[in-house]
């Protein structure tokens, strides 16, 4: 081949295009990088690790006792391993033994058969910040093998097979992609699947023969999922391949018809569990003499399956009670035709921010039991007929009798008392509950009321055979008045006839306990000063443009509010065309929000910048009006507060003009856990479980165990834990949730916030307010719920009500110039979430009458507010803070306030801050500081990693830079 020479070499003009672009996308990329991670750094330091805290004492005080909470434990491995024993502790106490016909509790060393998929798949927990990884959780058949008893391991072998799935990274986190897929809610993505996906019972047709072996009972496991962001089918048409009309996906499928039929042809006993933390159409099975057992396990956490042995083999006597009432038929219940999916027509991106949809709750006071009581003693329903398992309901291994040892009948200002001695007179060591009701007269067309409303309940300790105990059960007189909307707009308690009842569930009166009547004389109207003992404020109506919506008797375009004295003539129907027309109303609260409109020209900027000498911790424990406090927030600048407000995703930032130090905040109502980062610290039972053992003492004990966790782990807020009602069984959240009971979710909530804030963790309680559906609760602007004020009063913010009023916990902080440690009780409840929802047309939010008239005015709560996750145009930052909210779950990157210049701007951002600081203050993030410390903050380490990058950058491009113009000089001038 002829020679072709050497390489001709690229011109400089050509060498030039090249590198000098390359070279700047270099330089562009690392400013970029730069740039972008200090706009997103609290992203940033969520994923990657912040700065440590550097706290140096001033001369003096370096001896100072300054550690307000202490850990209980050794170390973090301590604190996990004594986690995960209360979670097993908490499971035992909360299954509910449905039926048993004398078959449990099984012998052990029993040999068993495992069938259903939940078997070997089962429920830990629900999705989103709920969620439990399911690759720490102990499963059933562990939980069965720990008590004793001997699995079959063919069976389970073939339930593993079906249930096999691989690994899919998304982005929020691993997930599972199973072969054979089961419903999934996915966060408000629409793409939701409700698929049973239990094995069809041709697929035990090979290890029948391994029944005989293991014959000693079989367990069915049956489960149901729950998650964030969707909530479960009324209607599984496309997604069952038996389908039959009008299923839905809270009855038992074919599927799972079939295997339970397998189980009774080749077992004498028949266990059916129950692995799902909603309740299911069970009445079929209640009433087949060849299912011998049920048992209700709800979503058991990390170790709670361990409890669920336990339960089985009798090591563990069930004391659990439903939270819930189980009906018959779902689709008869009131709320049925008003849950899901609606939209208003004349709503869209042309006249509105978004497309509308709404839910109204024809049903006023009467979900659960309290419709199904009360439409009992009215006759409107067969009650035998209508329900499978009252609320409050559980069976025990042993029996009990009760006896009324002394009462106290209070006046109207006063306080009922019963005490109640409960007896074992059984044959085992168990548990006990102990349930007051009371009845409050009703006159037909006045005030609703339902037939019976729990009013207190008490659980025993661990009672052996012939043992007793005396508990006592309190009420006070005032809680049993009812809100009065439409003529006195207060709580009124009527005259006449109160008759408090003992009962073992929301229907059965106790053997042996009589009724006591309590004859009120006058009618007392809880007002203006005449309010309730526990209000901090007169109480009067502040959710009118919500009442409207609704009439007493049927009115085109008004939802219906149903009546005790008209069960038939008001029940509850589907939304009509005129329904779906907003009218100018609606359509006005779904407007952009501008903070011009509401302007204060009265209002006096306060002072800004101011050098006081005070720092956040001088202010601990003092009261939240303390002139202190005034004079600490003149320091603050508006950059201080808007950094401060806009920064609150899953943290609190530092603000070294007031020495307030950052804070680190995560979900969840399972546990503490991080969708940013890879903590996850143990993962406890569902709310619906915790609330299940009636046994607030224990919850308390939740709490603290998670306390002594967030100090273990350096967190300082939990967004936990969430406190909405069952409203409807398909409610995607119940896992979340404790109960439709408002009184018994109040108990479980101030328990919780108490024990948890005794370890200095402030609990962000959600979401607040009236958020009982997940379907469309971002969708079109936020759904807007309509609800007369007394539901929303007696019900939906009953539990925060409650929680606010009773949690409290035990506060030390530095009393004197010699640091002498004091000691104080304050209210625990510091925090709050608001919800995605809107009250009306006004998002939850926004709403001044629910955060700060009825919040903070009538209920005296002091602390912080913050927003769930602010990713949506509706969520307005100046609307949430003029209305009495305070921390944006978001960062100043994703959400920005339109005005910070006006006077009114600034008081409102003025008290935001004051909330914000308040609640730190009074939080374990205080640790190690005293009066007079100085805060600093060490480099985070990506900021290290970053610094070396741009190092590394550097030298690149001054080399490439270099050999650039060395490259072109010494070609200049030579022939290309």
């Amino acid at each position: 081949m002829p020679d072709k020479g050497p390489k001709k070499k690229m011109s400089n003009r050509k060498f030039l295009a090249l590198w000098i672009p390359a070279l700047c996308v270099v330089l562009a990329l690392a400013v970029a990088v730069n740039v972008l991670t200090q706009v997103f750094r609290p992203y940033v330091d969520l994923y990657l690790g912040g700065g440590e805290m550097v706290i140096t004492k001033t001369e003096g005080s370096e001896d100072w006792e300054s550690e307000y909470y202490t850990l209980d434990y050794k170390d973090k491995k301590e604190t996990a391993a004594a986690a995960d024993a209360l979670v097993e502790e908490i499971e035992g106490e909360g299954i509910v033994l449905l039926k048993n016909n004398g078959a449990l509790p099984l012998a052990a060393p029993a040999k068993v058969t495992l069938l259903g998929r939940d078997a070997a798949d089962p429920v830990d927990g629900g999705s989103g910040s709920g969620s439990v990884d399911p690759d720490k959780a102990v499963d059933l058949r562990a939980g069965l093998e720990r008590a004793g008893f001997e699995v079959n391991a063919a069976a389970y072998g073939v339930l593993a097979d079906y249930a096999s799935f691989k690994e899919e990274l998304t982005a929020l986190g691993s997930q599972r992609v199973y072969d054979h897929p089961r419903g999934v809610i996915t966060m408000d993505k629409g793409n939701s699947t409700y698929y049973i996906g239990e094995m069809p019972a041709e697929g035990y047709d090979g290890v029948i023969s391994s029944f005989s072996a293991y014959g000693d009972a079989a367990i069915v496991a049956i489960g149901r999922v729950g998650g964030e962001g969707g909530d479960l089918n009324q209607d599984m048409k496309g997604w069952d391949d038996n389908y039959t009309s009008g299923q839905h996906q809270l009855e038992l499928n074919q599927d799972e018809k079939d295997a339970i039929a397998l189980a009774k042809e080749h077992f004498d006993t028949v266990i059916v569990l129950i692995n799902a933390s909603t309740t299911m159409e069970l009445g079929e099975l209640e009433e087949d003499g060849d299912i011998d057992a049920i048992i209700w396990v709800g979503s058991p956490g990390q170790t709670g399956f361990y409890a669920v042995g336990g339960v089985l083999s009798g090591k563990v006597n069930p004391s659990g009670r439903t939270a819930d009432l189980w009906a018959a038929d779902f689709t008869r219940d009131p709320t049925f035709v008003n849950f899901g999916n609606f939209q208003y027509s004349n709503l869209s991106a042309a006249n509105a921010i978004g497309n509308g949809y709404f839910v109204q709750y024809e049903e006023g006071i009467y979900i659960g039991y309290r419709y199904y009581e009360t439409a009992a003693e009215e006759g409107f329903i067969d009650y035998e007929q209508s329900v499978v398992y009252p609320f409050g309901y559980g069976l025990s291994y042993t029996s009990f009798d009760w006896a009324v040892s002394g009462q106290e009948l209070g006046e109207a200002d006063g306080t009922i008392s019963l005490e109640v001695t409960v007896t074992n007179t059984g044959v085992s060591a168990g548990k006990d509950v102990v349930e007051l009701y009371y009845s409050a007269p009703y006159t037909p067309g006045g005030i609703e009321k339902s037939s019976v409303v729990l009013g207190a309940f008490a659980k025993t300790d661990l009672l052996q055979p012939g043992e007793s105990q005396t508990v006592t059960l309190t009420l006070e007189v005032e809680d049993m008045a009812s809100y009065d909307y439409k003529n006195e707009r207060a709580y009124v308690l009527e005259a006449g006839e109160y008759t408090l009842t003992l009962r073992t569930d929301s229907h059965r009166v106790k053997a042996g306990c009589e009724p006591l009547v309590d004859k009120g004389g006058k009618t007392v109207v809880y007002s203006g000063e005449n309010h309730r003992s526990s209000d901090a404020a007169p109480v009067t109506n502040q959710f009118d443009d919500l009442s409207a919506r609704f009439s007493a008797a049927p009115t085109e375009g008004s939802a219906l509010n149903m009546s005790r004295a008209d069960f038939a003539g008001t029940f509850p129907t589907a939304p009509t065309a005129a329904d779906m027309t907003a009218d100018e109303e609606v359509i006005a609260g779904f407007q952009a929000y501008d903070p011009k409109d509401h302007e204060d020209p009265e209002a006096e900027k306060p002072r800004l910048g101011e050098k006081n000498g005070l720092n956040l911790i001088d202010l601990r424990s003092l009261p939240y009006d303390d002139p202190s406090w005034e004079l600490m927030l003149d320091q603050l600048s508006v950059k201080d507060m808007e950094k401060l407000v806009l920064n609150g995703m899953y943290a609190t930032v530092d603000l070294s003009s007031v020495g307030k130090p950052a804070t680190v905040d995560f979900d969840g109502p399972a546990g503490i856990n991080s969708y940013m980062t890879s903590l996850s610290c143990t993962a406890y039972p569902s709310e619906v479980v915790i609330a299940s053992t009636f046994n607030v003492e224990l919850v308390r004990r939740m709490g603290e165990m998670v306390g002594n966790e967030s100090i273990a782990n350096q967190v300082n807020g939990w967004y936990a834990p969430a406190m909405n009602l069952h409203r409807s069984p398909f409610g995607g959240r119940n896992f979340e949730y404790y109960s439709e009971d408002p009184l018994l979710s109040g108990a479980m909530g101030a328990a919780c916030v108490s024990g948890a804030a005794s370890k200095g963790l402030y609990c962000t309680v959600k979401h607040f307010a009236v958020n009982d559906q997940e379907t469309n609760r971002v969708n079109g602007g936020g759904i807007s719920v309509w609800a007369n004020e007394q539901a929303v009063r007696e019900l939906y913010l009953r539990p925060f009500e409650y929680t606010v009023k009773n949690a409290s916990a035990s506060v030390k902080y530095i009393a004197d110039s010699q640091g002498t440690m004091a000691e104080k009780e304050l209210p625990a409840c510091t925090a709050m979430m608001s919800s995605y929802n809107r009250l009306g047309a006004t998002w939850a939010g926004g709403s001044e009458a629910l955060m700060r008239n009825v919040l903070r005015d009538e209920w005296g709560f002091r602390g912080l507010v913050i927003t769930d996750f602010d990713l949506y145009e509706f969520m307005y930052p100046d609307q949430a803070i003029a209305a009495g909210s305070d921390l944006i779950l978001s960062t100043d990157a994703m959400k920005s306030l339109g005005d910070t210049k006006s006077s009114t701007a600034v008081i409102n951002l003025r008290k935001a801050c004051h909330n914000i600081l308040y609640t730190v203050a009074h939080s374990h993030a205080m640790n190690g500081i005293v009066p007079g410390t100085i805060i600093s903050y060490t480099a985070a380490p990506w900021e290290g990693w970053l610094s070396a990058a741009n190092i590394a950058v550097g030298i690149l491009l001054t080399a490439g830079a270099a050999w650039v113009i060395i490259r072109v000089s010494k070609n200049r001038g030579k022939k290309l």
